[in-house]
């Protein structure tokens, strides 16, 4: 070996040698706080954060005592690489390790999702969602109302009710109205997709649209033990030429919530009043969740062709293929209101 092949391999051992060092010296003498954390301080991570730029955020807002003693402890966990844009509700005064974990509790994300339950209304998803981002109501009906693609099925003729897919959603803070909903969309394609939607509905001998109407009335209508014996009897009264009658599809055309109508109101003139208008309402009437929609797709057997809720507490109800039937349940419920008072 020459003096300069001998020169080459000290200088490349002294660079390995000083990596390990500074590596040893990154992992074990990173300053880092030993308690739990106190108080609360809310980090926003943004997109396109790599774990040292969300260490230097946690560093500055006084969460970790440095940069690296997160850097090592997201190193040291595989789960880490999930760590996502978002509000984080974080401790101040924390371990590094602490920092990590907290960041993976979904319960540190709490001010940093859209949360929608099954059934909501339109009106009620885009209020939810506004409420979350801090985007107006106004800006999420402009989006729907635009000719923008959204990413809404085409078989909902630009209707997006029915189609805010009840979920979870994580914020990154630097939502759009155009992209919130395109996530809303999205998810519902999703859910489609894993479902079979389109082609499960073909072989009911029924359309998409007239799926997710009938999930949305079973959606507003029973308990979900009992959704797949309700979609049945939704479609035997269709089959069979009877009207719905059923009270959420009024209350939804007259912009109401209240479960007890009178006789004006089961009389009025919308295209949601299945009393006085034949088949299925105009549009879903509210935004059905999975369950509802697989009861739409899969509808129990049976003659049934009445159901009334008895129990509203409990949820009881009970079903009937003859109307004498059907009266002595709708007399149970009406004991059962006059009872509650």
């Amino acid at each position: 070996m020459t003096p300069k092949s001998k020169q080459r391999v000290f200088i490349a051992s002294a660079l390995a040698i000083a990596s390990l060092i500074a590596v040893f010296f990154l992992t074990k003498s990173a300053p880092d706080f030993s308690g739990p954390g106190q108080g609360k301080v809310v980090v926003v991570v943004v997109r396109g954060d790599s774990i040292s730029g969300i260490a230097s955020t946690l560093k500055d807002a006084g969460v970790v005592a440095s940069p690296e003693a997160f850097i090592n402890a997201a190193n040291a966990n595989s789960k880490s690489k999930s760590i996502g844009p978002g509000r984080y509700s974080m401790l101040n005064e924390m371990s590094g390790a602490g920092a990590v974990e907290l960041m993976l509790d979904p319960k540190s994300r709490a001010d940093s999702r859209l949360v929608l339950p099954e059934g909501l209304r339109i009106n009620q998803s885009l209020a939810e969602a506004s409420a979350a981002t801090s985007i107006p109501v106004k800006s999420f009906t402009d989006s729907l109302n635009s000719d923008g693609n959204l990413g809404l099925p085409a078989y909902a003729n630009g209707n997006a009710e029915g189609f805010l897919f009840p979920a979870s959603y994580d914020l990154a803070g630097d939502e759009t109205s155009d992209a919130t909903l395109q996530m809303l969309f999205s998810r519902f394609n999703q859910a489609s997709k894993e479902m079979n939607l389109e082609a499960s509905a073909t072989a009911l001998g029924k359309t998409p649209y007239d799926v997710i109407k009938v999930a949305s009335l079973v959606q507003a209508e029973g308990h979900p033990n009992d959704y797949a014996k309700i979609a049945r009897v939704i479609y035997n009264r269709l089959e069979l030429g009877m009207p719905l009658q059923l009270d959420t599809t009024v209350a939804y055309g007259l912009g109401i919530t209240k479960l007890s109508l009178s006789a004006d109101e089961l009389r009025s003139k919308t295209p949601f009043n299945t009393y006085v208008n034949p088949g299925l309402p105009k549009t879903p009437i509210n935004s059905p969740g999975a369950a509802a929609i697989k009861a739409a797709l899969n509808p129990a057997k049976g003659p049934w062709k009445y159901f009334v809720t008895v129990n509203l507490d409990t949820g009881e109800t009970k079903f009937a293929k003859n109307y004498n039937k059907f009266l002595k349940a709708k007399a149970e419920l009406q004991n059962y209101l006059k009872n509650r008072g």
